[in-house]
């Protein structure tokens, strides 16, 4: 499974709006977007599955005026830490839990993300992941958690956007 989201999964939702042009006029009413991102979650016994999930709640308005107005899905908000992370070519990982809930976006290279129920996806620039796969329990094989590493040659480059939130059990798409 492949996601890449310049190759369609930015869908048109059902909301309009009017775009207003740089003179105040209306230039065209303009479906709200819809935005995927994958989420790596886990159910209530412990499995981690990867699911594709929809945010729909744009609204279209300027981020900071005078600014033209621009999509916007504004996420609940709290405390978080950016950092930025490069694994060499090669890199693969062992079996593991999130740290803590987690954006992962992929700046460079492509990166892969098999949880437990055998679903593997590939992330490549202008994907997005939500890893929350914080409370699994091993499988037969030991497995807890999710296994990611790299796809290709050359190194992977990731932004990782760490929340103080807390993990949810089987809420796939929390997130909208």
């Amino acid at each position: 499974m492949r996601s890449r989201f310049g190759a369609g999964p930015f869908l048109v939702g059902c909301g309009l709006a009017v775009v207003l042009g740089g003179g105040g006029a209306a230039r065209a009413r303009e479906p709200a977007p819809e935005f995927s991102y994958w989420h790596n979650w886990t159910d209530d016994h412990g499995v981690s599955h990867m699911t594709r999930c929809p945010v729909r709640s744009f609204d279209l308005k300027s981020m900071s005026p005078p600014a033209a107005p621009q999509w916007q899905a504004r996420q609940p908000p709290g405390q978080a830490q950016v950092l930025f992370t490069v694994q060499p070519d090669g890199w693969k990982g062992s079996w593991h839990e999130d740290p803590k809930v987690q954006w992962i976006i992929p700046l460079s290279g492509t990166w892969f993300v098999e949880a437990m129920d055998g679903t593997r996806v590939e992330l490549g620039p202008g994907d997005v992941s939500l890893g929350e796969d914080l409370n699994t329990r091993p499988d037969a094989q030991g497995h807890k958690g999710h296994l990611s590493g790299n796809v290709g040659p050359g190194p992977v480059t990731l932004m990782v956007v760490q929340l103080e939130e807390q993990a949810t059990v089987n809420q796939p798409c929390r997130f909208k």
